[in-house]
């Protein structure tokens, strides 16, 4: 069967208010097995909320929203995610193992403690307590505690906020393997790498709106931008004086250059500099896009 004919979770034209403040206005979503879908926005922008209304403590106030097919708030549903949120209370009591039994007992078919562990890279943790742990710590172990059942969606909120290089990149890991086992995810993340790294597909939310959708290649190609990188002799404020430069920065010998029209500085960078070496065009990665269409969008 084509799981793009039936989507995991859904926003269908959904409509959120806190008083006076618009969340979401009219947001339309779909999330597929087995892909990434990256949600970013700036703060305020509805990510959260959007997350918020299909984990299920909240409802919309116009449209709709359903995981499987179903209400989120229903059990059947609920039993089928998991999730990692930005605002998470634990028993601190508990060491990281008891808490990892604990979660597995919610589900019918729950992971194996040592496969938990083993995704989430989480074996040094188990007999430490919640609470005795740094927060990255316990990023770790809330990760661990989202994958215990056998999620077919997994909802990530900023997982990897104060996590060191190794950590993120076992998180990294864990989520390939998952989405490769078929497993759905959702990430919202202000690492913009991150969601480079991971994602199938990308929506960006501004003001509650969507006004960027499509994949990490797409979204890029929506900006003309591009980085020229080279070792020259030329002076930093003789480049930044040419038309269509936006910056320039220099680095010992090496200069990086952002410009909108990049075939006409690179003849112009071999006209002036006989010695120019190692020239590198590259276009405009997720961050330069994502900067410029909430720039547009606002």
């Amino acid at each position: 069967m084509n799981s793009t004919l039936h989507p995991v979770a859904r926003l269908a034209d959904v409509v959120k208010r806190y008083g006076q403040t618009q969340a979401l206005a009219g947001v339309d979503l779909e999330v597929h097995r087995g892909e990434v879908l990256a949600l970013l926005g700036p703060n305020g922008a509805g990510k959260t909320t959007a997350i918020s209304l299909l984990v299920g403590p909240q409802q919309a106030d116009g449209g709709s929203a359903s995981l499987f097919g179903m209400a989120p708030n229903a059990l059947a549903a609920r039993r089928r995610i998991g999730a990692m949120l930005q605002a998470t209370s634990l028993p601190e009591t508990l060491t990281v193992g008891e808490l990892i039994d604990l979660f597995r007992n919610y589900y019918a078919r729950p992971r194996t403690v040592a496969d938990v562990v083993a995704l989430a890279g989480v074996g040094d943790l188990l007999d430490r307590r919640y609470a005795k742990l740094s927060g990255g710590q316990q990023r770790r172990a809330q990760f661990a505690l989202a994958i215990c059942g056998r999620a077919e969606l997994l909802f990530l909120d900023e997982p990897t906020t104060g996590l060191d290089i190794d950590a993120r990149e076992t998180m990294w890991r864990a989520v390939r393997q998952l989405v490769a086992d078929g497993c759905a995810v959702v990430l919202t993340t202000h690492y913009l790498e991150e969601a480079e790294a991971l994602a199938d597909r990308v929506v960006v939310l501004a003001e509650g709106r969507i006004v960027a959708a499509g994949s990490v290649a797409e979204i890029r190609a929506r900006v003309a931008q591009k980085r020229i990188r080279c070792v020259s002799a030329l002076s930093r404020e003789a480049i930044a004086g040419w038309p269509q430069v936006r910056s320039v920065e220099r680095d010992g010998e090496r200069i990086e250059i952002v410009t909108d029209a990049a075939e006409a500085v690179v003849r112009q960078l071999l006209l002036e500099d006989a010695g120019l070496s190692e020239l590198e065009v590259r276009r405009a990665g997720l961050a330069e896009a994502f900067v410029e269409i909430t720039k547009e969008a606002a």
